[in-house]
């Protein structure tokens, strides 16, 4: 008995927020996207919005659209992946940007490795690249650290090690914060860090409230705060040499 071709899982970039599709995918990618029927999201409801946003033609409701658990064993992960075992393309979506770049669907793209399922990345926004690329801070070396500690001691010891890592090695820090804390974290920057160290605050990318600025610390602590509460936001952080 013949094994069918497998498919293929195609890893599908979605918006940073309100905005058309051309302004945030070329059409070749939108055209895939808009053909699959099989999809593995990390919510349903977000993604189904999504696929609105790219004029996905297909009836949503008669469309598989499954959820990632944040905790699934191989069993569940080969049950997602069944489609492609069968021969069908599956289209993998975050909330927001890159699928499996700082994000739990690299969990199903190992997998899919691991079955011999083709994984095929698809060109889209990244807030990550979008923000160490239009910071000006050094994009030879980084890191990205995704959520720093909530509680406010361990996150100032976090920070105080962000920086004095970035002044030894001269590498761009990336972190991120749950949106309605972005004032605290930028209060904890402005109190820790070095006025010669500098910080770019990147908000909203690729849409029309965009906001990216790099300054100082010291030139921060001088100017007027940005309106960042509540908004997706991106800290990058460089370190001046001792």
């Amino acid at each position: 008995m013949n094994t069918p071709a497998r498919g293929t899982l195609f890893l599908v970039p979605v918006s940073l927020g309100e905005c058309g599709w051309t302004s945030f995918l070329p059409a070749d990618v939108q055209q895939c996207a808009a053909r699959l029927q099989h999809f593995v999201v990390e919510n349903a409801r977000a993604a189904r919005a999504h696929l609105k946003q790219i004029d996905f033609p297909g009836v949503l409701r008669d469309t598989d659209i499954r959820e990632l658990p944040d905790k699934a064993s191989n069993a569940v992960l080969d049950a997602l992946l069944a489609p492609a075992l069968e021969g069908r393309d599956i289209g993998l979506m975050s909330d927001a940007g890159c699928p499996a770049v700082a994000d739990p669907g690299a969990r199903l793209v190992a997998r899919a490795h691991a079955l011999g399922i083709r994984v095929a990345p698809m060109v889209g926004p990244s807030s990550i690249l979008l923000g160490l690329m239009g910071s000006g801070l050094n994009g030879q070396s980084f890191a990205f650290h995704g959520y720093l500690p909530v509680q406010e001691g361990e996150r100032d010891t976090s920070l105080r090690g962000l920086e004095d890592e970035s002044r030894r090695f001269g590498r761009t820090q990336i972190f991120i914060e749950t949106p309605y804390r972005n004032d605290r974290m930028l209060d904890a920057l402005l109190k820790i860090c070095s006025p010669e160290t500098r910080l770019c605050i990147a908000c909203d990318l690729s849409t029309a409230n965009e906001y990216l600025v790099t300054r100082t610390i010291g030139a921060w602590r001088k100017a007027e705060r940005p309106c960042i509460a509540k908004r997706p936001a991106l800290f990058l952080l460089l370190a001046g040499s001792a």
